[in-house]
């Protein structure tokens, strides 16, 4: 029985020849059959296990949101006729459906057509499955020219999608009563009546290229979401309204953090003053942290010959995602786009023994990849960043305790900015595409088994990723959820055994013999400049006190105080603190709002009584204050507060 089933049934004698709906609750999605998803109306035979698949597991969501997006390429053909429809697929959280209509569709269109969903859903119109032959299908959708295309890519070799695959062709009828309202080519499976979708919503429309190609027509695609119930689906949209609050982009200009300037280009960001402070710190203590841990501080250019980017095996692999070469002195150069093909030649720059293993290398690297336009997002998809890159060179018997020793380092330092809910995903390699990956089966096989068991011993949950391997061996990644739920990619651990073999890496063993190293990829952030832009959301912009680029404000409530305020300024700067005073015109409560604004951490107000007692108000970022506390005492507090990264 799957992990969301609730109720699982063999079928008898009795029950062959029933639908798989009549042997599950009520309120079941859909049903799967021997491990296939079905619609409830499927008839079972003798000997198939039916398995209950609610409406809030994820197949059953997944199934809803197939079923609302159905309902909405019905609601745009019936307001709009003569628009052509491309696909619709569930996705996560929601579902999208790709149009050609005769002209964009505009926001009043969006909310006529959520109104026709409405209208459809409330008729209870049935979905019913019909296989049709080839010849069938080109007849009935020959008006759908993007339809009839992916027709032709059915079978086991063709593009399996949301509306075909397995060489199988299904059209879904949508019936009110005995009459045809509509239908679709699609392989399914459907809830049972559009009455069973119970909460949805419109969200937004955007361009997008036939079957993602930008050399294909750009068709209009809408999105929407769809939940299992209202509640649901009102949680959803709290969310989306607090993740635009904590976005990034616009925090990062608030905060006066970081910008894109058009001149530099798309995806290359400039840190300013204060957002610089933050990529400061964190570079200061993860240092630290990798000195600590046993690696060794190394410094690569930025730049390299094309063949080192051979011999690494990225090209042809990664060429897509570098930038174009430049010709120089007759060869051809790339901006890196990783760093471990410099990191082995340091490797390779001397005799080593196996005395010197795991040798760790690590460094703060630059490196630039062609994201495409369309993918890139402020500062957490860009095509400038700078990864907290190691490399573990170690003898194979090592390589288990290696990757201990890495988890270990990558949770811990996770922990310590505050990201302390995670799992872990395992990515191997698939199978079914070998031209893909690197390496013989033995070595994928021993690779991912050390990885596996390393993963398992921290007692975390692990989650598989079948095909999600870089080409040249298998990866874990920590999945870090932020304060409202969401999971980023953070940490990465990968072993490779290729780059060793093409580099011809090599240390002598203590047999006195010439022995290859397996290497071990870690990035603790992923990058800098994407972690900034995770911490930013988690934190919704109030870093902790330790990360904060200005950490106190001193506040007079007149400006015969300044003085008395600069003067404890300069005993906090004393202690490493990032303190200013504001000593202008404004009134003291708007001084406090801008405070506020900015989310420093700790504000110090001083008025005559203050002064007198050598004492400072000790107001906090969530509006709380503490009066009359003796400026040792204030002083001792902000410290404490930033040392110990509280």
């Amino acid at each position: 029985m799957s992990e969301n089933s609730l109720v699982s049934v063999r079928v008898d004698t009795s029950t062959a020849g029933t639908t798989a709906g009549s042997l599950l609750p009520k309120d079941s999605a859909v049903a799967r059959v021997d491990g296939e998803l079905r619609d409830l109306a499927y008839v079972v035979s003798e000997g198939q296990t039916v398995e209950q698949v609610p409406y809030g597991s994820p197949d059953g969501l997944a199934v809803l949101r197939h079923s609302a997006a159905h309902v909405l390429a019905q609601a745009v053909q019936e307001l709009f006729p003569g628009t052509l429809l491309g696909i619709g697929p569930p996705i996560e959280n929601g579902f999208y459906y790709d149009f050609l209509p005769e002209r964009p569709f505009t926001p009043e269109d969006l909310a006529a057509i959520e109104k026709k969903m409405s209208d459809i859903t409330r008729q209870r119109q049935t979905f019913s499955r019909r296989v049709v032959s080839e010849e069938e299908a080109l007849k009935e959708l020959a008006h759908e020219r993007f339809k009839i295309e992916l027709i032709g890519l059915k079978g086991p070799a063709g593009e399996e999608s949301v509306e075909v695959g397995g060489g199988e062709l299904t059209i879904y009828d949508n019936h009110a009563g005995s009459e045809l309202m509509w239908k679709d080519l699609c392989r399914g499976p459907h809830l049972p009546t559009t009455r069973d979708i119970p909460a949805f919503k419109i969200m937004r429309s955007a361009a997008a290229y036939w079957r993602g190609d930008q050399n294909n027509e750009q068709l209009q695609r809408i999105y929407g979401t769809a939940w299992a119930s209202r509640d649901d689906l009102k949680e959803h949209l709290r969310l989306l309204e607090e993740a635009e609050k904590r976005d990034h982009r616009r925090l990062g200009t608030e905060l006066d953090l970081f910008s894109f300037p058009d001149e530099i280009g798309s995806g290359l960001a400039v840190f300013h003053p204060k957002g610089g402070v933050i990529k400061r710190e964190m570079e200061d203590y993860v240092r630290q942290r990798h000195l600590e841990e046993g690696f060794q501080y190394v410094g690569t250019p930025h730049i390299s010959k094309e063949g080192l980017f051979h011999t690494s095996g990225h090209l042809p692999y990664y060429a897509d995602t570098m930038f174009p070469p430049m010709e120089m002195e007759g060869s051809d150069y790339y901006l890196k786009a990783m760093n471990c093909p410099m990191h082995n030649l340091i490797f390779r720059s001397r005799g080593r023994s196996y005395r010197e293993l795991p040798l760790r290398l690590f460094e703060f690297g630059s490196v630039y990849r062609f994201e495409k336009s369309g993918v890139i997002h402020g500062l957490t998809r860009v095509r400038g960043l700078t990864q907290d890159d190691s490399h573990s060179y170690c003898t194979p018997e090592q390589a288990p305790d290696e990757v201990k020793h890495l988890l270990s380092f990558v949770l811990s330092l996770l922990k310590d900015f505050g990201l302390d809910d995670y799992y872990l995903e395992l990515s191997t390699r698939d199978d079914s595409k070998p031209d893909k990956f690197v390496g013989t089966e033995e070595e994928w096989s021993v690779a991912t088994a050390v990885l596996e068991k390393c993963a398992l011993e921290t007692g975390l949950q692990l989650v598989a990723d079948p095909g999600g391997a870089a080409f040249y061996g298998p990866k874990i990644s920590v999945q870090a959820r932020d304060a409202i739920g969401r999971t980023w990619q953070m940490s990465t651990i990968q072993y490779d055994f290729n780059q060793p073999a093409g580099f011809g890496l090599e240390y002598q063993g203590a047999d006195g013999e010439r022995h290859q190293p397996v290497m071990i990829h870690s990035a603790k952030f992923g990058s800098i400049e994407r972690f900034i832009g995770v911490l930013t959301e988690h934190y919704a912009g109030a870093f902790p006190a330790w990360l904060s680029p200005v950490q106190v404000v001193g506040i007079p409530v007149h400006s015969d105080y300044d003085g008395y305020l600069h003067d404890v300024a300069a005993r906090l700067r004393v202690e490493g603190i990032r303190v200013e005073v504001d000593d202008s015109d404004d009134r003291m409560q708007k001084k406090i709002r801008n405070a506020q604004k900015q989310k420093v951490p700790f504000m110090l107000i001083a008025g005559g009584e203050d002064v007198e007692a050598g004492a400072v108000s000790f107001r906090f970022r969530d509006g709380s204050q503490d009066n009359g506390i003796p400026v040792a005492d204030a002083v001792a507090r902000i410290v404490e507060a930033v040392r110990s990264r509280a």
